[in-house]
């Protein structure tokens, strides 16, 4: 199977990645999280709310649209395409019910191009509920979380929603792409922090780390698009395991690699950290997707006969 993307699908990841860095640079970033002069650091959890002016222009970019079809106002492209688009996506640590609004796109008014916040129950989560316009599931009794990510406020509700494999993918591929963010920041740092007169990439175990991360990342990366273009439930919940650990292990070799550095507040690698944990609890989880595949492999056993 050939994973090279055309140049068409090259041109859309630039577009989104420009877009990204244009809108939501590392200066939006620090300023969504970081509180108000005067307030102190209670004003880390409860941050501002969403960015409604991005939204709208993630709307007019077809971010959103990107799999309507083009007769129903649409980009008409497919999940492949979508999976680029929601990697650029978790690089930039973009915040917001990304996946959800997406998935209402056609269905929602307004969700297409980004007039309309749409969140939706997402196993017992729902993600920013508070900020939402429209909400599709039942959140009646939900209750509000204090989440370890600062950019994404969560409720619990009672009732949970069947998993969506989509959207279980488009996490994934958010995953894919902040795994690829803290690998290079990890390499960027090697290269130019010194210790004992050389750069610290330069010792066995800072080596070390770096090409493991990176290795993760790319086993991920073919997992995810393989599972976009098969689109297959199996492929997906595979995909979306090696992706949550690329994501969360990355991180944690990130923040080695910058010393522990990494985990104070000035810092963007505890960011990623806090936001992989956070998507990893979407939907069914680790344990159904490991339960689901171990059936998988049973069945395909009895069936040869062994």
């Amino acid at each position: 199977m050939d994973f090279q993307l055309t140049d068409d699908q090259r041109a859309l990841r630039a577009g989104v990645r420009e877009l990204l860095v244009r809108r939501f640079g590392r200066e939006r970033l620090r300023a969504a999280v970081d509180p108000p002069e005067g307030e102190g650091s209670g004003g880390r959890v409860a941050v501002g709310g969403l960015d409604r002016a991005l939204w709208r222009e993630l709307g007019e970019a077809g971010f959103f649209a990107l799999r309507l079809p083009e007769e129903r106002g649409g980009v008409g492209l497919g999940l492949p395409e979508a999976v680029l688009a929601f990697e650029e996506a978790g690089r930039a640590l973009l915040p917001g019910p990304l996946v959800a609004t997406h998935l209402a796109a056609g269905e929602v008014p307004g969700a297409a191009t980004g007039e309309c916040v749409v969140a939706a129950v997402d196993g017992t989560l729902v993600e920013w509920l508070d900020e939402a316009d429209a909400v599709r599931g039942d959140v009646t009794g939900a209750v509000a979380l204090r989440s370890v990510d600062p950019l994404t406020p969560l409720h619990r509700v009672p009732r949970p929603a069947p998993p969506d494999p989509v959207a279980s993918l488009l996490t994934a591929a958010e995953q894919l792409g902040s795994a690829a963010r803290t690998c290079a920041l990890a390499v960027q740092h090697a290269r130019t922090r010194e210790q004992f007169g050389q750069p610290i990439g330069a010792f066995q175990a800072v080596k070390h780390l770096c090409s493991e991360m990176l290795v993760r990342v790319e086993v991920a990366r073919a997992a995810v698009y393989a599972a976009a273009v098969t689109g297959d439930p199996l492929d997906i919940a595979a995909a979306r395991l090696l992706a949550d650990d690329a994501a969360e292990r990355g991180a944690r070799d990130c923040l080695q690699v910058h010393g522990g550095m990494g985990f104070t507040w000035e810092s963007d690698v505890h960011l990623h950290l806090k936001r992989a944990w956070s998507r990893a609890r979407r939907g069914e989880g680790a344990a159904a997707a490991e339960e689901a595949l171990a059936q998988d492999l049973l069945a395909s056993a009895a069936r040869a006969g062994t």
